[in-house]
């Protein structure tokens, strides 16, 4: 009895969720209410208040979830595999998939300025940090990566310049596929690539022998 109790109540909870994502994305978060929200999703204002304390409350959660369904649905599968990935193409998934996730992509636009920083201090952001630093770690042992860079350092550093650009793609209309995505990605391979010996021209060769 107390796991279907527990059950319906993750379910009343999704639902007040869900109906948060779509009223705060379309309506924004001054024009929307809780009422409304609650009513959507088939409740009372008050059984809402009992899963979320307040608006703002339910607006952090509702970006949280949005912006976590982003995250998941483009970086998800690259970073199952290699962590030596098209960042260009991982930057144009993001953007592809915000249409799916209207939330995301109402804040990331600039179009609640009040709540944009809540973008930088999402769960789904600190888990991608983490992941991030543990594969360049791991690339690190096999001499894929750099042995000089700070993985968690560095892992904050790629996060930040994606979102970056994302802001920028936005709210300036920097293309995805413009010049400056591929050249963010030269420079994520500059800088996270190991050196490789390069070859010495035979004539060089020689003439060091002689010398």
């Amino acid at each position: 009895m107390e796991t279907a109790r527990h059950g319906k109540g993750e379910r009343t909870r999704q639902a007040i969720l869900g109906g948060a994502i779509r009223r705060f994305a379309v309506d924004g978060y001054r024009a929307t209410s809780v009422a409304e929200i609650a009513r959507d999703a088939g409740v009372t204002p008050a059984a809402a208040y009992a899963y979320f304390a307040s608006k703002e409350d339910l607006f952090t959660a509702a970006v949280d979830a949005d912006a976590a369904g982003l995250i998941e649905a483009a970086l998800g599968p690259a970073l199952e595999g290699s962590f030596d990935v098209d960042w260009a193409g991982l930057i144009g998934a993001l953007l592809a998939r915000l249409s799916e996730h209207p939330l995301a992509r109402r804040v990331l636009a600039g179009l609640e300025p009040e709540h944009s920083r809540r973008l930088l201090d999402i769960p789904a952001l600190t888990e991608l940090r983490k992941v991030i630093a543990e594969r360049l770690q791991a690339r690190q042992e096999t001499g894929e990566v750099r042995s000089d860079i700070d993985p968690t350092l560095v892992a904050a550093g790629l996060e930040t310049t994606v979102m970056a650009l994302l802001i920028g793609a936005l709210q300036v209309g920097i293309p995805a596929d413009g010049e400056r995505t591929p050249g963010v990605t030269a420079l994520f391979d500059a800088a996270l690539r190991a050196p490789v010996a390069q070859a010495v021209p035979a004539e060089v060769s020689g003439a060091r022998r002689r010398g």
